[in-house]
């Protein structure tokens, strides 16, 4: 096996959180473990908050729709629960939901395996207790595609039941109902490791959630403020990781610049000749790259120190 071959020294994986977990753990057999950085799935929970709900609902509505059918679901980062307080606002945001999820088509999945492991675990979603039919796409579906689904449940399901937290891969989203904001704060801390997680909210709904923007940092490598997580950009600010299980290592990237630094090794070199020394560390810089001397950024020489 691949993984266990005495020339890989590191191992990239995006999947499924059992495929990431056999990987890491054959890794970890080997008589030289070495590290596996796998993405292994998230559900990106998006947090209603109730002053943002009074100024857009029925926009986010919309917008949510569209984030979770882009690509007809097959995002990592699609957001698979959204979380509200029950009230006036949030009831104007299922409607809105049910009238565009109605005239949201069906969309071909990249592979009919795919299309089948949707199948199968949007249908087992939905066989929870205490789940309900939210919203839906009304028009047939042709095989091998993914119709949007939207379903609600009451946070205290959520909070009690494990399966609920699991990855729906494809069209499909838990709302999840609390009654106040306490109980808000209980479904946050109820989450394992995200890749993402996403705050709708007012200036006056973050001083007023100081605890919840607190839970929510802990528990994702991103957290997002008044847009959705679908899209990863490549770039240095980009961190596309979390805590487990959403990763096996939180600390680094699989998205932008930073993430060679999952391959590389550092190495000092000390009290070396200069000629001997790799190009990049000469005291004269013949690369003219940017280096750290003394603490400071600069691409000048280096003047050597005379030993004493």
């Amino acid at each position: 096996m691949l993984i266990k071959h005495p020339v890989i020294k590191a191992v990239a994986f995006t999947g499924s959180f059992k495929g990431g977990t056999a990987i890491a753990e054959l890794a970890a057999q080997r008589d030289e473990p070495i590290p596996v950085f796998a993405e292994m799935g998230s559900i990106n929970p998006i947090f209603l908050m109730p002053d943002k709900l009074k100024q857009n609902a029925a926009e986010i509505a919309g917008q949510f729709v569209g984030s979770v059918t882009l690509g007809v679901g097959q995002f990592c980062t699609n957001p698979g629960v959204i979380i509200g307080v029950a009230g006036s606002e949030l009831d104007t945001f299922q409607a809105t939901l049910k009238q565009v999820a109605a005239n949201t088509p069906a969309a071909p999945m990249l592979h009919p395996g795919i299309a089948q492991n949707f199948e199968k675990t949007k249908t087992k979603a939905l066989e929870q207790n205490g789940v309900e039919v939210l919203a839906k796409t009304d028009a047939e579906q042709a095989e091998n595609h993914g119709g949007l689904v939207l379903a609600t449940v009451s946070a205290a399901e959520f909070i009690s039941n494990p399966a609920l937290h699991e990855e729906v891969f494809g069209p499909y989203s838990l709302l999840v109902n609390c009654r106040n904001a306490e109980e808000m704060l209980q479904v946050a801390q109820s989450l394992k490791g995200q890749l993402t997680a996403t705050l709708f909210a007012t200036s006056n709904d973050l001083e007023q959630s100081e605890k919840l923007c607190a839970v929510v940092q802990e528990r994702c490598g991103r957290i997002i403020f008044n847009q959705f997580p679908t899209g990863v950009e490549v770039c240095l600010a980009m961190h596309h990781g979390g805590p487990y299980p959403a990763t096996t290592n939180s600390a680094y990237t699989s998205v932008g610049a930073d993430g060679i630094k999952r391959f590389t090794r550092p190495l000092s070199f000390q009290n070396w000749p200069d000629e001997f020394l790799p190009d990049e560390l000469k005291n004269d810089n013949p690369l003219e790259i940017w280096r750290t001397v003394n603490n400071e950024m600069t691409m000048e020489p280096v003047t050597p120190v005379a030993a004493n």
